[in-house]
């Protein structure tokens, strides 16, 4: 470093990417799963992709969060977004291409992508 500017700037791009994670009320609050399930299945690049993206394209409307098992491995990675109005979308099976779709369509666009959601259908397969 080699002004207090420099310093000052690394301190509000770290500021940027913490508030990404823990800000206040927003339109969307996506949640990774990222217990050791999650992981295996590849949830921490799915999480830096949308997290990176989030960031990058300044959705100030979103926070992005972790958590441990949401209950479902076998259709890990999981991506839930849960909308102000208290509706959830989960989509499965997540990679970091799903990811980027996610975040263009849903949280830019407001359109779920039904083709990564999990349906009813997935989850009585499950139980078979």
């Amino acid at each position: 470093m080699k002004s207090i500017a420099e310093l000052n700037a690394i301190r509000d791009r770290k500021k940027q990417a913490i508030d990404i994670r823990e800000g206040g009320e927003k339109k969307y609050r996506v949640v990774v799963g990222m217990a050791t399930c999650g992981i295996a299945a590849g949830a921490r690049p799915v999480l830096t992709t949308i997290s990176d993206m989030v960031q990058a394209e300044k959705l100030d409307d979103v926070i992005v969060q972790q958590t441990g098992c949401i209950g479902l491995c076998q259709f890990e990675p999981i991506v839930e977004v849960f909308e102000a109005n208290d509706k959830k979308t989960t989509y499965c099976k997540v990679d970091a291409s799903k990811a980027k779709e996610i975040v263009e369509q849903h949280l830019k666009r407001g359109q779920a992508v039904t083709e990564f959601m999990l349906s009813a259908a997935d989850l009585e397969k499950a139980k078979a």
